[in-house]
C-alpha cells in the first residue's frame, strides 16, 4: 500500500468513526458536528483519490469549523442539554489523538512530496486536520470546565468561558 492509499484509508476510517459518534450522540448538537466532520473526511479521501489518479481536484475549505461555531452560539441552551456520558470525553480524546496522527502524517507526506501540487495538497490537509483538532480540543475543554467548575465566592475569580 503506497502512502496515498494509506491516507485515503485513514480518511475513510475517520469518516466511519465520526458517523458512529454521530449515531451515539443522536439528538444532541454534537451529532451535527460529527456529521460535518465525517463529511469533511469523505471530501479529503476524494481529494487524495483524485491526486493518486492524477485527476483534477479542488482544495476548498471544509464547512466543519464554520458550522462548529454556529452550534455553540447558544451556549446556555447547549450546556443544559449536554450530559457527560461515561466515556464521552474519552471518545473526544481518541478523536483528538487521531486528528494529531493525521496532522503528523500529512506533514511527513508533504515533506516527502516530489511535486509542488503534492506539497500544496498535504499542506491543505494539515490545515484541515488542525481545524478538526481544534474542535475536539475545545469540546474537551468545555466539558471538563463543566465538570470541574465550582461557583462560590470563596474560590475567587475564575476565567470566563
Amino acid at each position: 500500500m503506497d502512502y496515498l492509499e494509506f491516507a485515503i484509508k485513514m480518511e475513510l476510517d475517520g469518516e466511519k468513526y465520526y458517523l458512529e459518534q454521530a449515531e451515539k450522540n443522536k439528538g444532541t448538537s454534537l451529532a451535527s458536528i460529527f456529521q460535518l466532520l465525517a463529511k469533511d473526511e469523505r471530501k479529503h479521501a476524494e481529494i487524495i483519490r483524485n491526486k493518486s489518479k492524477e485527476l483534477p481536484y479542488e482544495l476548498k475549505e471544509d464547512e466543519a469549523l464554520k458550522e462548529y461555531k454556529n452550534v455553540f452560539e447558544g451556549v446556555e441552551d447547549f450546556s443544559s442539554k449536554l450530559k457527560t456520558a461515561p466515556g464521552q470525553i474519552d471518545a473526544y480524546r481518541l478523536a483528538l489523538e487521531k486528528e494529531k496522527e493525521s496532522i503528523d502524517l500529512y506533514e511527513k507526506m508533504g515533506g516527502e512530496a516530489s511535486d509542488e501540487d503534492g506539497k500544496k495538497l498535504f499542506a491543505f490537509l494539515v490545515e484541515q486536520e488542525k481545524a478538526h483538532y481544534k474542535i475536539f480540543d475545545e469540546l474537551i475543554e468545555y466539558l471538563l470546565q463543566a465538570e470541574e467548575w465550582v461557583e462560590d465566592a470563596e474560590f475567587g475569580t475564575r476565567e470566563t468561558y
